[in-house]
């Protein structure tokens, strides 16, 4: 019986999952290793778990720190490597492809507050829960990471010569 609801669990939950393991890892490989494994360690207590999702939230980002906390540096690619859905448009592709740049440049606790907080669309307190720090702890992470995401992100303008180069 707790094999069909972890089963019916994943098969609904999966991609959510998938795609958050992602912002955290910045690779595909990666991310499905991450889900894989916190599957597997969870497995036997089960039927114990309250709020799977939440649970699994934080044994994801709880097994991520540690591995940062082993590698001390993520190794990421320049680029990614998703394939565009049919009518993506590259621009699109071209500026999700610059966010995941930035999105890896984060430390990894910024990191964790942006993705747990904007993309999962937590509140402060539960990703506070999650992460196990206080909501001052999220905001202030929060509002660095955007700061820094929009720092990165910021248009570059270029101009050469001519009356619209700012002068």
């Amino acid at each position: 019986m707790p094999d069909d609801e972890l089963r019916d669990f994943v098969r609904v939950r999966y991609l959510d999952l998938l795609r958050m393991a992602y912002l955290l890892t910045g690779s595909w490989p990666g991310a499905e290793d991450l889900v894989q494994s916190v599957l597997v360690k969870v497995m036997g207590r089960w039927s114990r778990i309250d709020d799977p999702m939440a649970y699994l939230r934080r044994a994801m980002v709880n097994q991520q720190s540690s591995v940062w906390h082993r590698l001390r540096a993520e190794v990421l690619t320049a680029r990614l490597p998703e394939r565009p859905v049919a009518g993506d448009v590259s621009e699109e592709a071209a500026q999700r492809d610059e966010l995941m740049r930035a999105l890896a440049t984060l430390p990894p606790r910024t990191r964790a507050v942006v993705v747990l907080r904007y993309w999962e669309d937590l509140s402060e307190a539960e990703t506070a829960q999650i992460l196990g720090c206080s909501v001052g702890a999220v905001k202030s992470q929060g509002s660095r990471g955007l700061a820094q995401l929009r720092t990165a992100l910021r248009p570059r303008k270029t101009f050469v010569g001519g009356p619209s180069d700012g002068r």
